[in-house]
C-alpha cells in the first residue's frame, strides 16, 4: 500500500513543499549559472526509470563547456565554475530533479538513476534497482556513494527495492540533510568519481 498510493503522494507533497520553500533559490541559481555557463544553466539527460522506461533527468549546470583547440572539452576540474563548485558543495544541483518527482518520473527516495550503456550489463538481481522509481537520493548515497564499488552500490539499491517502507524513506532523508549540511560525499564532487560500471564483479 505504501508503494503504490502513500510514497507517490508523499513524494508529491513534499516536494511541492520544497520548490515552493527554495524557489528563490532555485531562481538565484539558475541566474547565476545562466550567467556563468552562457546562457546553460541546466543539464539534461536521458536515463532509464521504472522499468527501465526512458525519463530526462534535470540538473544544474555546475560546468561550462569549454574546449581545447581541438573542439575537445576541457578537464571537469577547468571547467567548474566558482558558482557551481558552490552548488556541488551543498549538493544544490540536485534541486531541479524536484521537479521530476512532481512529473511522476522520480521520487524522493529510491536507486539513482544511472545510464542506459549500463542496462545489459546488469545481472538478474542488480537490474531490481529498476523495479522502482528512481530517487533523488538513496540508500546507498548515504552508505558511502563514491567510495562504494559498485556492487556494493547496487547490493544497496536492491536493498532498499526490498525493505521500502515510510520509517525507511524517512531514516534516508534524514541522513541526507544531516551530509548535505555537513557537506559529506553526497555529491560526486566531494568524493572520489566513481569508474565506469563494466560488469564485472
Amino acid at each position: 500500500m505504501y508503494k503504490k498510493i502513500f510514497k507517490p503522494l508523499f513524494d508529491f507533497t513534499v516536494s511541492l513543499i520544497l520548490v515552493l520553500i527554495i524557489s528563490p533559490v532555485i531562481l538565484v541559481l539558475t541566474f547565476l549559472l545562466f550567467m556563468a555557463n552562457r546562457g546553460k544553466p541546466f543539464f539534461f539527460q536521458d536515463r532509464p526509470g521504472k522499468n527501465e522506461k526512458k525519463i530526462t533527468i534535470i540538473k544544474f549546470k555546475s560546468m561550462n563547456d569549454r574546449c581545447d583547440k581541438n573542439g575537445n572539452l576541457l578537464p571537469d576540474a577547468e571547467r567548474l565554475t566558482k558558482v557551481g563548485g558552490l552548488v556541488r558543495k551543498y549538493s544544490l544541483d540536485e534541486l531541479p530533479q524536484l521537479f521530476s518527482v512532481l512529473k511522476g518520473d522520480m521520487s524522493l527516495v529510491g536507486p539513482r538513476p544511472l545510464l542506459f550503456k549500463y542496462l545489459p550489463l546488469y545481472n538478474d538481481t542488480q537490474r531490481r534497482r529498476h523495479d522502482v522509481k528512481p530517487g533523488i537520493t538513496g540508500w546507498a548515497q548515504i552508505n558511502g556513494r563514491n567510495s562504494l564499488s559498485w556492487p556494493k552500490k547496487f547490493q544497496h539499491d536492491v536493498y532498499y527495492v526490498e525493505n521500502m517502507s515510510f520509517a525507511f524513506d524517512i531514516k534516508i532523508l534524514w541522513r541526507t540533510f544531516y551530509k548535505v549540511i555537513k557537506s559529506e560525499g553526497i555529491n560526486q564532487s566531494a568524493g572520489r568519481p566513481m569508474k565506469p560500471f563494466t560488469g564485472e564483479d
